[in-house]
């Protein structure tokens, strides 16, 4: 049917490439002996059952046809009836335009996405038409005329004729006469909202304001977030360095009726005590040397909000005598005041220390700790909770995608292993830190090993690895089962009742994965069986 001489790509190597890549790729025919242009938009695959169902029943060819004068002319193709058909049936937006950037077709899809009609869009620029987060230097469609290249699944988002933001997909292609001059461009774009909806969805399903997590010990603590968050009580946060103490002081804050009053942070470690004090309290004119204005303390700019002290347990004896003052009677003195003053400050504390232990060896006041000890939230670090790093490293890439302006697609399926096989020290904050380094050294494309920090790839780190490096999947699977069965004492009844699987699903996928168990005697009975 085509004559391909002059064409790098024929159609049935164009179906191969679709087949491979699951995408559609624009391609140039020619039908010399008519003496006419064919300009291949793109290709399509019908197949049987589902999308994933590898039958192909036919291949569908989708593409435009003018003479060769009018080509030359630059004057725009009529589109075939059948192709036109074609084109008006499928879900994708597809439009074209000439060298002068003005829109020459604009199918049924595209009017209906764009919420502009044919007629108003045709003859008009296409930046007009579409006002879109790609217009200008980073057009997909001015990228591909500039290097002679499609782009595909290009992400971005357009503004509607109602004013609505729509997130969509863009690929792209050159159209050219029969001399290979370039005459046009050819774009197809998606709607991708019902895609971002789900995704939003699924999101909310672990996630409790800037706290992300899948993992049963996580979700344990978003049930009670609420009621915590909606109480005026004390909290003590505990967790290792680099849990996200401070993230979940600033939820609870987030949710609770004072979110529209000041979250203020303060770490006690990190001042001396002298320091700390007039931080914490402030002080008045003349208090000391250098003190020529008065100074609100944390607790001042804290009213009505919450106030989070991050490690608590690093404060001195004496000034655990002023907190506890605080905290029972609502009140404290600023340096060189002769007034006390009021605070009605919410009070969330953190440490990364075992206050029990401390008040045994008579370095915690027991008084102050028995104050704070209202409500306390243990965040379990990264190493017990792998199953999250799958979901964090993700929630990383889209943040530094987005304050770096790059478009990195993730990680490769053994970078995410290695990640797994880690044990984190340093907890999320060291997750974060791997990420973020692996952007600097990633431009496009998908983070690799090669990207991640050389601590992470060092040589006593990978024999930890399989010799095949496990899938992903398996190694999520693991996490969740050792510790499901560690919470319950490795009675294998509840800790398929705690995953909510069936025990046989249980006992095969422990098999699967070679997790070893306790003997029998170590094991704790199930006190539901009978």
């Amino acid at each position: 049917m085509f004559n391909t001489a002059s064409t790098p790509v024929n159609p049935e190597g164009a179906v191969r490439l679709q087949r491979q890549t699951g995408r559609a790729r624009p391609v140039l025919f020619f039908r010399q002996e008519l003496g006419t242009v064919v300009t291949f938009v793109t290709v399509g695959l019908a197949r049987s059952g589902s999308l994933w169902d590898d039958e192909i029943l036919s291949r569908l060819y989708l593409f435009r046809e003018s003479d060769q004068m009018s080509a030359q002319e630059d004057k725009p193709a009529l589109i075939p009836p059948l192709t036109e058909t074609i084109l008006e049936s499928i879900s994708d937006g597809v439009f074209t335009v000439d060298l002068e950037w003005r829109i020459t077709s604009f199918n049924r899809a595209a009017e209906e996405i764009t919420g502009v009609s044919r007629n108003e869009a045709i003859g008009r620029y296409c930046s007009d038409v579409f006002r879109s987060s790609m217009c200008g230097e980073t057009c997909a469609l001015q990228q591909t005329l500039k290097a002679g290249e499609p782009v595909i699944g290009k992400s971005g988002y357009i503004v509607n004729a109602s004013g609505e933001r729509i997130p969509i997909s863009v690929s792209t292609a050159v159209l050219r006469d029969t001399d290979g001059r370039i005459i046009g461009g050819a774009e197809t774009f998606r709607d991708l909202s019902e895609v971002e909806a789900l995704r939003r969805e699924l999101g909310g399903t672990y996630r409790v304001g800037d706290l992300t997590s899948r993992s049963p010990l996580m979700q344990r603590l978003f049930k009670v977030l609420p009621a915590v968050a909606g109480s005026p009580s004390t909290v003590v946060i505990l967790g290792e360095t680099g849990t996200g103490k401070e993230v979940m002081a600033r939820t609870i804050h987030d949710l609770s009726p004072r979110r529209k009053s000041p979250f203020v942070a303060v770490n006690c470690g990190a001042l001396p005590e002298n320091l700390l004090e007039s931080e914490l309290f402030g002080y008045k004119t003349g208090a000391f040397t250098g003190a020529t204005r008065d100074k609100p303390g944390r607790f001042a700019l804290a009213r009505g909000g919450t106030l989070f002290l991050d490690e608590i347990g690093e404060i001195s004896p004496a000034l655990q005598v002023r907190l506890l003052r605080v905290l029972q009677e609502k009140t404290y003195e600023p340096l060189g005041a002769t007034r006390s003053e009021t605070s009605d400050a919410r009070v969330i504390v953190a440490t990364n220390r075992n206050l029990a232990e401390r008040v045994s060896q008579g370095l915690f006041r027991e008084d102050l700790y028995y104050r704070i000890n209202v409500v306390t939230l243990e965040l379990p670090p990264l190493r017990r909770r792998k199953e999250d790093i799958p979901l964090l490293a993700d929630h990383f890439v889209r943040r530094f995608n987005q304050l770096q302006q790059k478009s990195v697609q993730g990680l490769t399926a053994e970078t995410l292993s290695l990640l797994m096989a880690h044990d984190w020290p340093g907890n999320i904050r060291e997750l974060e830190n791997a990420i973020e380094r692996a952007f600097i050294m990633c431009t496009e494309g998908e983070i690799t090993i090669a990207h991640l920090p050389e601590g992470l790839t060092a040589q006593e780190i990978l024999p930890a690895l399989p010799a095949d490096i496990r899938s992903a999947h398996d190694i999520l699977d693991e996490q969740a089962i050792r510790a499901a069965l560690e919470r319950n004492a490795f009675n294998r009844l509840a800790a398929a009742r705690d995953l909510g699987i069936h025990k046989t699903t249980l006992f095969r996928k422990i098999k699967k994965l070679g997790i070893v168990l306790p003997k029998q005697k170590d094991r704790r009975p199930d006190p539901t069986s009978k």
